[in-house]
């Protein structure tokens, strides 16, 4: 036997019975036709504070730096900063210095973006196997990563010390000569660098990398060696297509953050000999802490932001068009 529902006089639903318009269900949940602002509210209760930090500290001085770009702001003036337009970006045009750290910047970009990740990718394939001590191997393989840019930039100054560093008393023990100042020579400078920086920045690829292996269903893997697949047909086949928008991610990342080194550069070299190992972020440095010129740099600051902007879209175009590729 039914219970009766509440109805008026004229047979019709009252108002607040399951058959009204109410914003919530019989189990009290919101339905989507309902007021939304207290929702809305709480939203923002919570991301506030996240956000509040990342406006004070980051779009601010993003925002005051594109400012001081259009200005003659100098230390030491006594008097006010003048409004100047685009001078300061008409004078990098013709900046010889700048454009060649701008190049020296793309060349330790890319070389250390790429080997890097070749490298981290073999060593994440070798930590995804089955090895014995398998879990004291990833703590070592991440361990330049718990380093501070500074720790790693003296240890391989000692490492690259002409007289007594590691390198040239293994090099002397070899028979292959007396050894060198690898940070002081014109040649060897800039590969010195370059070193050191796949080595420290080598362990945060490997882990995404091997998040994406154990993320990958082992039952591909088995399904492909049952059908004859060897081990590099499997690779390109169930492997490498799991991994690729984690891998075009992570390259994207690293090379924005390799153009934009200073810390590392600066303990080992300063920039040094002879500007062969001056990037952009040095240069801009000494711009503004060396000689003062604090417009003249934020106009520098500008040119890279802009720079890493396009090479983004770029990138995001390319991910966006091959989206279904990955």
């Amino acid at each position: 036997m039914s219970l009766p529902t509440a109805q008026g006089q004229s047979g019709k639903p009252l108002r607040g019975s399951h058959g009204s318009r109410d914003s919530r269900d019989r189990r009290g949940r919101r339905r989507p036709g309902g007021d939304g602002r207290g929702t809305d509210f709480g939203t923002w209760f919570l991301v506030l504070p996240a956000l509040i930090p990342i406006l004070v500290l980051s779009v601010g001085p993003l925002l005051y730096g594109i400012a001081l770009a259009f200005t003659d702001s100098q230390s030491g003036r006594t008097a006010p900063t003048q409004w100047t337009g685009t001078l300061n970006f008409s004078d990098l045009l013709h900046d010889t210095l700048f454009w060649d750290s701008f190049r020296i910047g793309l060349l330790w970009a890319v070389g250390v973006t790429v080997p890097q990740f070749l490298l981290a990718l073999g060593l994440a394939l070798l930590l995804n196997q089955n090895l014995r001590f398998r879990w004291l191997a990833r703590a070592l393989a991440i361990v330049p990563w718990a380093m501070p840019e500074v720790v790693v930039g003296i240890m391989w100054r000692l490492v690259y010390n002409p007289d007594a560093g590691i390198l040239n008393e293994t090099l002397r023990g070899l028979g292959l000569g007396d050894g060198r100042d690898w940070l002081t020579g014109l040649a060897t400078a800039l590969p010195a660098v370059i070193l050191v920086g796949i080595w420290a920045g080598m362990p945060q690829t490997t882990v995404a990398l091997l998040a994406g292996l154990q993320n990958t269903p082992h039952e591909l893997h088995e399904a492909a060696a049952l059908d004859g697949a060897g081990a590099w047909r499997r690779f390109r086949a169930v492997t490498w297509p799991a991994l690729k928008p984690i891998a075009l991610s992570i390259t994207a990342l690293n090379f924005i953050w390799n153009f934009n080194s200073f810390a590392l550069v600066y303990v080992l070299t300063s920039g040094g000999p002879g500007g062969r190992t001056r990037l952009p972020m040095l240069f801009a440095y000494e711009q503004a802490f060396r000689y003062g010129q604090f417009g003249y740099a934020a106009a520098m600051g500008c040119v890279m932001v802009a720079v890493v902007s396009v090479l983004l879209a770029v990138f995001l175009v390319g991910r966006l068009k091959g989206g279904d590729d990955t």
